[in-house]
C-alpha cells in the first residue's frame, strides 16, 4: 500500500528526516513512536502527501505521488487518503452529519450521496443520535469519532492519525484505541498513527521506534 524510499526532509539547517524507508501492506495498522522531536510528525506529512521531501520516492496505492502536479496531488489526496489529529479540526458551525460530509462535497459527491454515506458512517461509529449536534455538543471522544468518520467519507486507502489519543482521557482513550484497531476489520482500512501512547502501540500489528530522523531497532 505504502512504499517510501530514502526520505531526506531539512528545515534551514537542521534535517528532521535522514533516508527513511518505510512501507505497510493493505489492511495493516502500524504504529510509530519516538521522542518529540524525531521526526514523527514531518514523515506523516510527507506520507500523507501534505509536505514534500528534499529527497526519495514514495508510491501509495500504485502511484508514483512524487509525480504528481499539484492539481492530481491534491485530487489523489482527497480520494485515496484521510487524516485524523489530535485536534480534531470540526468546524464549530456544522452539525456532525455537515462536518462528515464536507470531503465528500470536495470530491464532487453529490449532496444526497455523500450525507446518506455520512449517516451511514456515524450510525457505525455509534453516533446515531448524535447527527445534528454540533461539535461543542459533543465530548471530546465522540467529536474524535466524527472526525474518523469524516477521514473515511471518500474510502480512502489509506488513514494517516497524528496523536489521535493524546488529548482524551483514559476511558475514552481506549474506546478510540479500539476503534482505530476495528477500521482494519470493518473497512480493510491501511492505518498508520504516530503516537506517544504504549498502548495504543503495542495493539497494533506493528510499531516502529523513530530517533533523530531515523527508524531504530
Amino acid at each position: 500500500m505504502i512504499e517510501a524510499k530514502g526520505i531526506k526532509k531539512s528545515f534551514g539547517q537542521l534535517q528532521v528526516l535522514k533516508g527513511i524507508d518505510f512501507s505497510s501492506e493493505k489492511s495493516e495498522v502500524v504504529a510509530i513512536m519516538g521522542a518529540s522531536g524525531a521526526g514523527k510528525s514531518t514523515l506523516l506529512q510527507i506520507l500523507g502527501t501534505l509536505s514534500t521531501p528534499d529527497e526519495g520516492s514514495l508510491v501509495i496505492d500504485g502511484t508514483d505521488v512524487l509525480k504528481l502536479d499539484r492539481k492530481k496531488l491534491a485530487e489523489f489526496r482527497g480520494r485515496k487518503i484521510g487524516f485524523v489529529f489530535q485536534f480534531h479540526h470540526l468546524l464549530p458551525e456544522f452539525n456532525s452529519v455537515e462536518n462528515v460530509m464536507i470531503p465528500a462535497l470536495i470530491a464532487d459527491t453529490p449532496a444526497s450521496e455523500a450525507k446518506k454515506r455520512a449517516m451511514e458512517l456515524l450510525t457505525d461509529l455509534g453516533l446515531a443520535e448524535r447527527f445534528d449536534h454540533k461539535p461543542s455538543q459533543l465530548s471530546g471522544g465522540e467529536q474524535q469519532r466524527v472526525a474518523i468518520a469524516r477521514a473515511l467519507i471518500n474510502n480512502p486507502a489509506v488513514v494517516f492519525a497524528d496523536e489521535p489519543t493524546g488529548n482524551l482521557d483514559s476511558a475514552t482513550k481506549e474506546d478510540i484505541q479500539n476503534l482505530f484497531l476495528s477500521l482494519r476489520d470493518r473497512y480493510n482500512q491501511t492505518v498508520i498513527i504516530v503516537t506517544h501512547d504504549p498502548d495504543l502501540a503495542k495493539a497494533c500489528d506493528r510499531c516502529l521506534q523513530m530517533k533523530d530522523g531515523l527508524f531504530i531497532d
